[in-house]
């Protein structure tokens, strides 16, 4: 068992910040539910690269959409779990994973919410809309490009085509997800004058707001306290649902057993 600092060997489980089942949580999907707050919430991490179909380094920092795609599920289908955190500092990555990913978020029929940490960088920016609610820090930034691709490419009309069809899928997402629209998203996306060697546009926490792309700036206690809120303004039905769920998980559990 694994103990906090300043924490006296041999104290229960229950009593600890993080319980050994949480921090092997922690370590192992990069997510956790934390236990004995005002609301049940799941907080998932998008961090370093979005693996895909194919498997990165070993060095690479990664979020692999295998594990993280479970997690969805789980959490919609758990009545206990009242809403979800997204917390993202990611560089990109595989585009078709990140847009799986993207499109799981928006879909949870439970309020969301994500807050940009660091960065939110390419496939990331669809990742960050996808919540019900948006955040940035301040210091944050998001880099917007178009579509690369890796490996051998053919030098024909239809890989043209291809790479502005999944752009296409890129730019729909994100107009339909947050307040941008698409003819500005492509514009950002285009930018030639901003980038030394590359095309597109770095947009920091305060430019991400005010040109519509994120909903608002803050912190985590501002997140955590928006994603509250929501909680609290769904539908009374829902609410008891769950509050009965979490009872019977309760009872279960001093029961040792199933009821």
């Amino acid at each position: 068992m694994r103990y906090l600092p300043g924490e006296p060997e041999g104290a229960p489980e229950e009593e600890l910040l993080f319980p050994q089942s949480q921090t092997q949580q922690i370590i192992e999907t990069g997510s956790v539910t934390p236990k004995g707050a005002k609301h049940s919430i799941h907080c998932l991490t998008v961090v370093g690269q979005v693996e895909g179909h194919f498997i990165l380094p070993p060095q690479n920092k990664t979020t692999k959409y295998e594990h993280v795609i479970p997690q969805l599920v789980a959490i919609q289908q758990d009545p206990a779990i009242e809403g979800l955190l997204v917390v993202l500092n990611t560089v990109g990555g595989d585009v078709e994973a990140g847009l799986a990913i993207a499109e799981l978020i928006a879909g949870l029929h439970k309020p969301t919410v994500s807050l940009v940490l660091g960065g939110g960088h390419s496939i990331g920016v669809p990742l960050a809309c996808s919540a019900r609610l948006s955040m940035i820090a301040p210091s944050a930034t998001m880099t917007i490009h178009p579509v690369r691709m890796n490996g051998l490419v053919l030098g024909v009309p239809q890989t043209m085509s291809y790479i502005e069809k999944m752009q296409e899928r890129i730019v729909r997402f994100v107009s339909e997800n947050s307040q941008m629209s698409a003819e500005e998203f492509r514009r950002l996306m285009m930018n030639t004058g901003e980038l030394v060697t590359d095309v597109g546009t770095v947009l920091d926490g305060q430019q991400a707001v005010e040109a519509g792309l994120i909903d608002r700036l803050g912190g985590l206690g501002d997140a955590i306290d928006a994603l509250y809120q929501l909680i609290e303004a769904e539908p009374p039905e829902k609410k008891t649902r769950r509050k009965a769920s979490r009872k019977g998980a309760s009872r279960r559990k001093k029961g040792g057993g199933r009821e």
